[in-house]
């Protein structure tokens, strides 16, 4: 399978989107090929030399991350590492926007975890799109943005049970109405409620309540308290003096204030009910097996 890459240099780069094409061959997708590391860094643009930016730290957190989980399913991966490559790699929502930051991280640290992570028994191959893709597709991307929009202040705990779930990544993730705090943190609850309790009842959901809001305003339903951007920005220069973070303990987020609870329990209870009028794809057949 592929392998690590023989050359890591010291700071993460950007590599454009036309460039990262030009290491994604089928070699690579099958897990046959490894990816040429030096030059694929003279093909990069290079980012702020700065503690925040720190190779080895990303590096060897996917390491200790494909360690703790290389005999059980990919999957169960997820959920550990997203709340920790959230704490390590430190990033505004501007950069973290930035699709060639993503691109390198997939390519040029850690193309070996994403053929582990994202490989297709059935297919024999990797989807390109794990490499270079959209934010809730690309291997590293969906991590990071899954841990800043489900964590509920400092707390990631929310970010582990989202996570848990490979529906509420695949799905509710791309939904806009996810920046919602209270909206996030209802759908957390009512996984860890097991109201919904499989990837068919999660996709379910997502989309009535993602459709629903076109009626319902659930800022004005639920309001939230408003965002502490200072919280955010010392979190990140913590960053630039120079941080580490334990891999083991669950870390803390910014120092922001959750989600008010009480906007929490009132979104909770409207997609619960929502939810008893979904249809969900198998469930009447699973109902009946059960019920055998």
């Amino acid at each position: 399978m592929t392998e690590k890459p023989d050359h890591l240099p010291e700071y993460l780069a950007r590599l454009a989107d036309e460039n990262a094409a030009r290491f994604i061959a089928e070699g690579l997708l099958s897990g046959k090929d490894n990816v040429p590391a030096i030059t694929l860094n003279q093909a990069t643009e290079p980012l702020p030399e700065s503690p925040r930016m720190r190779l080895r730290a990303v590096r060897d957190l996917i390491d200790d991350a494909m360690y703790l989980y290389g005999d059980a399913r990919p999957t169960q991966a997820d959920a550990w590492l997203a709340p920790r490559l959230h704490a390590i790699l430190r990033l505004t929502r501007e950069e973290a926007a930035d699709s060639a930051l993503w691109n390198y991280v997939a390519l040029g640290v850690a193309p070996d975890f994403v053929v582990w992570r994202h490989f297709s028994e059935n297919k024999k191959s990797v989807n390109t799109r794990y490499f270079k893709g959209p934010y809730h597709k690309q291997a590293f991307a969906r991590l990071w943005w899954s841990a800043e929009l489900f964590r509920n202040g400092s707390d990631y705990e929310p970010v582990e049970v989202a996570c848990g779930n490979q529906d509420m990544l695949n799905t509710v993730l791309r939904m806009d109405v996810i920046d919602h705090r209270p909206t996030a943190q209802a759908l957390v609850r009512m996984l860890k409620r097991d109201v919904v309790r499989t990837g068919r009842d999660a996709n379910a959901l997502g989309k009535a309540v993602n459709t629903a809001a076109a009626t319902l305003m659930y800022d004005v339903i639920a309001p939230d308290v408003e965002r502490d951007a200072g919280a955010v920005r010392r979190w990140i220069d913590e960053a630039e003096e120079g941080h580490s973070v334990h891999h083991r303990p669950l870390p803390d987020g910014p120092v922001e204030e959750p989600a008010p609870e009480a906007s929490v329990e009132r979104v909770t209870e409207l997609f619960t009910q929502l939810f008893v009028d979904t249809p969900v794809r198998g469930k009447e057949r699973e109902e009946a097996v059960e019920g055998e």
